[in-house]
């Protein structure tokens, strides 16, 4: 989660020009700025203050809609779900138009198993096509594993080349099944180390699981599917859609209305969490003063 910043040197010349030290880590922070529900574009390095443990940090770097920007589409390919995977394919070109030429898009695929159906790539039509063919997917298996298909994304992503820009995953699901052994924490921490903010498309009948009652027994190796909460704690958003294709247009948009923050990370113990806020200055909350930052909840400290 936590890298060198080398490469965004030559690539922050558009944005800033920092200068960054090869001794220094950085820790990249994702923010999106809602007014009810609008997006606020337009803001600059000085509408923004972060916090480490509650202690005010220097941002080294700032990055808005010009960065580059990696998405893995992550599609539930379950029975209930391939009508929903079709929409969405029939208006991907359209939708991946909002795109820049720097970003890239792969495609995995998930039911019981996951698999990766095309790798990360500039070529948005050949990712349309590959869409297409998902509903047609049958080697998975039966059952809806969430998590285990959010900890496989994490994975790969996390194993991608570094490169300037920021990573996100957007998964279609309906939210609906049991995790056998993949808390929701294990994968809070898979997405914080692979630079990941998780959004999610939830199609028709997909809700937030409600709590326990009072002195009802839950089996912790059994877990419902939130990834209501996964996208809060991450810093991205779920949507729930009855129309996925519209709900993935509007998504990418919305990913790519994002800003880039990064600062110096505080001395701390390897693998300990730390907690961040994200907010907007006094002088952006008093032009916008019902505006609000969604960012990641925090980040483990470099091993």
């Amino acid at each position: 989660m936590l890298f060198i910043l080398l490469a965004l040197a030559a690539f922050a010349q558009e944005q800033e020009t920092p200068v960054f030290r090869s001794d220094v880590t950085m820790v990249r922070v994702d923010a999106q700025v809602v007014d009810g529900k609008r997006l606020v574009a337009g803001l600059g390095r000085e509408d923004f203050e972060v916090f480490d443990e509650g202690q005010r940090q220097e941002v080294a770097y700032f990055g808005r809609e010009s960065e580059p920007l990696d998405v893995l589409l992550l599609l539930d390919v379950s029975g209930s779900m391939r009508r929903y995977v079709e929409e969405m394919a029939q208006v991907a070109r359209e939708a991946l138009r909002q795109l820049h030429a720097a970003d890239r898009v792969a495609v995995m695929l998930f039911s019981r198993r996951s698999k990766v159906s095309e790798e990360f790539t500039a070529d948005f039509a050949e990712v349309a096509r590959e869409m297409s063919a998902a509903v047609r997917e049958q080697g998975l298996g039966a059952g809806t594993a969430i998590n285990e298909a959010l900890l496989a994304a994490a994975a790969y992503a996390g194993r991608q080349p570094a490169r300037p820009g920021r990573r996100a995953i957007l998964i279609l699901t309906d939210n609906l099944g049991l995790n056998y052994q993949t808390p929701n924490e294990q994968v809070v921490r898979a997405l914080y180390e692979a630079d990941c903010v998780l959004n999610a498309i939830v199609a028709r009948g997909g809700e937030r699981p409600k709590p326990p009652r009072p002195g009802e027994y839950v089996n912790p190796d059994f877990t419902p599917s939130d990834v209501f909460r996964l996208a809060e704690e991450t810093g991205g958003e779920a949507v729930k859609a009855e129309r996925a294709g519209a709900a993935f247009q509007e998504m990418m948009e919305r990913l790519r209305t994002r800003y880039s923050i990064h600062y110096r990370a505080p001395e701390a113990p390897a693998g300990s969490f730390r907690r961040i806020r994200v907010a907007l200055s006094e002088a952006a909350r008093k032009r916008l003063p019902r505006a609000e930052v969604r960012a990641r909840a925090g980040y483990y400290a470099s091993r």
